[in-house]
């Protein structure tokens, strides 16, 4: 290679790498903005989610395999022709299920907050990480199961064809 390509091609790959590092620069942080939340972790929509009690998909895999909540079957009660006693199983399974779902959204923005206030104050250590988190996913999977429970309690009181 002649010493004037090899020029060329330094400045090439020079200019390459200058342009790259200004897109990067520019390049706005995934979590842009996230930053001034009160619990880093959690969107305004997931803490009102938890606290709702709502499903936030929790129940996919029952709702996409035919197993129908009980607030989407209540909502269709007109056309599914349900009975006064379908429907009052309906909503004593929702209002459980809503209880028991806000109940635990509660505890886990509690120990979100718990979390995020540890690494803030950098008092956080690894048995804290640890029992924090796990206490996260245990409750996570509770509210998972509380809804996934409901759709089974609201397939089982509905025949086949409402279902």
């Amino acid at each position: 290679m002649t010493r004037i390509a090899m020029i060329s091609a330094f400045v090439l790959v020079s200019a390459s790498l200058g342009l790259a590092k200004l897109v990067w620069a520019q390049t706005p942080s995934p979590y842009a903005g996230e930053q001034k939340r009160v619990i880093k972790a959690l969107s305004i929509k997931d803490f009102d989610d938890l606290m709702q009690g709502r499903g936030m998909g929790l129940a996919k895999a029952a709702e996409l395999n035919r197993y129908p909540g009980p607030m989407h079957a209540l909502e269709l009660a007109e056309p599914l022709k349900l009975s006064r006693e379908q429907q009052d199983v309906l909503k004593s399974t929702m209002a459980r299920m809503s209880s028991e779902a806000k109940a635990l959204g509660a505890a886990i923005v509690d120990l979100e907050l718990e979390l995020d206030t540890a690494f803030a104050a950098r008092t956080i250590d690894d048995p804290r990480l640890k029992e924090l988190t796990e206490q996260i996913s245990v409750k996570q999977g509770a509210v998972r199961a509380i809804h996934l429970a409901a759709h089974l309690e609201t397939a089982a009181a509905l025949s086949s064809e409402q279902i």
